[in-house]
C-alpha cells in the first residue's frame, strides 16, 4: 500500500451537503461503482486533474451502490456521470469516460 494520499475524497449521502453543496469552490462529483469498467478508466485521469487543479476545483467520488439517496436525487441513470456543482447546483454534467484533454475542455470554465 502506498503512502500517497489521493487528492480525491469519497463522499456519502450523509456528507454530500457539507462537502459538495456548501463548498465555496466548484466540486466535480464522480458517480461511479466498483463493477463499472469505464469508471475505472476515468479514475486515474480524475486523479491527475485533481492533483493539477485542486486549488480551483474539488473532485470527489460517490459510489452509487453504497449511496443510493444522492444517486436517486440527481437522477443518475448511467455511469460514469460527473456532475460539476457550483453554488449548490449542478452547473455541468459530463457523461461517460473521456480522455484527459476532453475532460479538461469540459472543465475549462471551472479551472
Amino acid at each position: 500500500m502506498s503512502d500517497v494520499k489521493s487528492p480525491i475524497k469519497k463522499v456519502t449521502d450523509k456528507t454530500f451537503v457539507a462537502e459538495v453543496l456548501q463548498s465555496d469552490k466548484p466540486v466535480l462529483v464522480d458517480f461511479w461503482a466498483e463493477w463499472c469498467g469505464p469508471c475505472r478508466q476515468v479514475a486515474p485521469i480524475l486523479e491527475e486533474i485533481a492533483a493539477e487543479h485542486g486549488d480551483k476545483i474539488t473532485i470527489v467520488k460517490l459510489n452509487i451502490d453504497q449511496e443510493p439517496e444522492t444517486t436517486r436525487e440527481y437522477g443518475i441513470m448511467q455511469i460514469p456521470t460527473m456532475n460539476v456543482f457550483q453554488g449548490g447546483k449542478v452547473a455541468k454534467q459530463i457523461m461517460g469516460a473521456k480522455p484527459k484533454r476532453l475532460l479538461l475542455k469540459d472543465l475549462e470554465e471551472f479551472i
